[in-house]
């Protein structure tokens, strides 16, 4: 019982972790990364699509995204769609490829991309502590019903929060990274 409550738990804390690096993927540098349009949708056909399924995208250098729609059609859809969304970028679209040339950052935005990446931090923080939470509530519930003593409930609370305290440790070890990548210049 107790083993199938832990590891619930550690692949829910291992899901936080992961939206955490999604979230700095996403997250501008002023480097090039085809991450930072992973999430872009092309209303392709009447269905939204991401850019990566309609073209082939690559990185040819540090500064720049390059996009080669497989369907010549999909050129004004995917233009449509890259001034549509959030990252404030200008694409240039020669009629073979569209081109995304990332500018450098200022070091008034590289603060405000710190304190982005410190909120996303956070939030992962918090979900591993709800996870936390949830696993103590399920092993009281346990030891409430007479399914484990005691002594295993306060050795599994322990367990949980040793757990709970290396989740966070990577957390910080991603912010780190994370904040030094983009005070980088």
């Amino acid at each position: 019982m107790i083993k199938e409550v832990m590891s619930d738990g550690i692949k829910r804390m291992e899901g936080a972790l992961t939206s955490l690096s999604g979230d700095f993927v996403r997250l501008r540098t002023g480097r090039a990364s085809t991450g930072l349009i992973d999430h872009i949708m092309v209303d392709y056909y009447g269905t939204p699509t991401p850019i990566n399924q309609v073209a082939s995208v690559a990185v040819p250098d540090s500064r720049t995204i390059t996009i080669q729609p497989w369907d010549k059609g999909a050129f004004a859809l995917i233009d449509k769609a890259l001034l549509k969304s959030d990252l404030g970028l200008n694409p240039v679209n020669d009629g073979k490829v569209i081109r995304i040339c990332i500018p450098p950052l200022t070091e008034e935005r590289r603060k405000e991309l710190v304190k982005v990446a410190k909120k996303f931090t956070e939030d992962s923080k918090i979900a591993i502590r709800n996870v936390r939470r949830d696993l103590n509530d399920s092993f009281k519930k346990l030891e409430k019903d007479k399914d484990i003593s005691e002594d295993d409930l306060h050795k599994s609370q322990d367990d949980v929060q040793k757990l709970t305290d290396e989740f966070i440790k990577k957390c910080d070890e991603l912010f780190l990274a994370k904040e030094k990548e983009i005070l980088e210049i």
